[in-house]
């Protein structure tokens, strides 16, 4: 403890500065500790009026050493910040100097709280749990454990086999192993203790979902750019974590836009998708094998008709971020066995790939949205008007594959011609003719213009 006469400038709260008016409000400043801690520091001024005003405090005999106890009792584990007194004006105020901790995992009363601006907030379980798994993830490593209920019987020789040719086509390492079937599932961690780990699961069991229910991949084409929009089509993913890639890429190609232009050499159309479909795979793969599988959600994927959402449970590595990625997977084992097969081509470059990918198909980068819980990658759309039209589900389903293809045109192109829906289809006039009126009885289309420069539009 000090005691100095000097002034001192009182800042206004913030993340790291907050007022109290009296040591009366001693829960609340043990709180205020907790939170501090688990934020990035910070100061309380004790005998600040919440107005910013100059109160003061009595400082008895015993003052500070009874504040030291009870920040010390009500705090797990224990802090001992530095604690210094200020006379101001001839007013003496207390200063309480805090930490940030080195693992933000510092309770008051039993809860953990952080800093938000200028309040103090109790933490989530989600986020207080996600913290606890981040300081022991050394000892924690989900794909590595045995998986629980799962016995050897329960790893499918046939997908083994299946990673053998996938290996050996990628990596060039022969399919046929010298060795015990047994001894080379050790070797590549797939069972320990004769038992299956939840890796050996993941990517060679029988029936994965039956151990590990949350490790799904699921997908949902909504319609409009609202989470609650109509869902035009959905898929919940079985089987190993690269079988779910490969269904996963099959659902993403069925719904997302082929849009076609004309090259500058002839009058050829040169077709590519509204997304680079490498980089959406490559969101997928690190959302199932970087995940936090403590986490009991899955790993969603969102087709919005202006973007695409890719969520998976957990937040980056700590000192990982989009702009600085580093090699530190989460699951090691799951990253080694997805290398082997191909699907990640080096360690630590997904991002700078999908990055590369975008640019490359005239998208803008990924955005990157990183919570305690999640982390969320959003693909925006290069169409650059989107245009949510309202059409009957049952009128849709009597259109054949032509015309659904020729309203994915007009939602980015407004207008159509007979020739531009000839050549979009490779189809004769006559069939173009039937199918373009087709979808004006059926109140889809309208009539822009007259004779040869007549077009179709989409009906409001």
């Amino acid at each position: 403890m000090t005691n100095d006469t000097q002034n001192l400038q009182i800042t206004s709260e913030s993340t790291t500065i907050e007022w109290k008016p009296s040591l009366s409000q001693i829960n609340e400043i043990i709180n205020t500790i907790s939170a501090f801690s688990n934020t990035e520091g910070g100061k309380i001024f004790i005998g600040v009026s919440n107005t910013g005003k100059i109160a003061g405090v009595q400082i008895g005999k015993g003052t500070i050493e009874n504040l030291t106890n009870s920040i010390s009792q009500h705090t797990d584990p224990k802090i001992h910040p530095r604690i210094t007194t200020k006379k101001i004006k001839n007013k003496e105020i207390i200063i309480i100097d805090v930490k940030e901790s080195s693992d933000h995992l510092v309770l008051a009363f039993g809860r953990p709280y952080k800093r938000v601006g200028r309040s103090t907030i109790k933490m989530s379980k989600d986020e207080y749990e996600s913290l606890i798994l981040e300081k022991h993830k050394d000892k924690l490593q989900f794909d590595k454990d045995i998986c629980e209920g799962a016995k050897q019987k329960d790893i499918d020789s046939k997908r083994v086999k299946a990673y053998l040719k996938l290996r050996e086509e990628n990596r060039n390492i022969s399919s046929k192993i010298k060795m015990p079937l047994d001894q080379f599932l050790l070797n590549v961690k797939a069972i320990r203790n004769k038992k299956p780990t939840n890796a050996g699961i993941l990517f060679f069991g029988k029936d994965p979902l039956n151990f590990i229910s949350h490790a799904r991949l699921r997908l949902v084409r909504i319609k409009g750019v609202k989470i609650y929009g109509n869902i035009l089509d959905r898929l919940d993913c079985n089987g190993t974590l690269w079988e779910m890639v490969d269904d996963g890429e099959e659902f993403i190609r069925k719904n997302i836009r082929l849009l076609g232009f004309r090259t500058d050499k002839s009058f050829r159309r040169d077709d590519k998708f509204e997304y680079p479909i490498r980089a959406l795979r490559e969101a997928v793969i690190n959302g199932l094998i970087h995940r936090n599988y403590f986490n009991p959600a899955d790993v969603r994927v969102f087709i919005f008709d202006d973007r695409v959402e890719i969520i998976s449970p957990g937040p980056f590595p700590k000192g990982v971020t989009p702009n600085k990625p580093q090699h530190r997977p989460v699951n090691k084992i799951l990253s080694e066995l997805m290398y082997d097969i191909g699907y990640i081509e080096k360690y630590g470059s997904g991002i700078y790939l999908e990055n590369e990918l975008c640019l490359k198909n005239g998208n803008k980068k990924p955005v990157y949205e990183i919570t305690s819980i999640q982390t969320k990658v959003i693909f925006k759309s290069q169409v650059k008007d989107v245009t949510v039209v309202e059409i009957d589900e049952e009128v849709l389903k009597e259109l054949n594959k032509r015309q659904r293809k020729a309203i994915e045109y007009l939602k980015e192109h407004k207008k159509i011609t007979n020739r531009e829906y000839r050549e979009l289809n490779q189809i004769g006039k006559v069939m173009a003719v039937k199918e373009l009126n087709q979808m004006i009885e059926k109140k889809i289309l309208g009539l822009v213009g007259k004779g040869r420069a007549v077009k179709y539009k989409l009906n409001d």
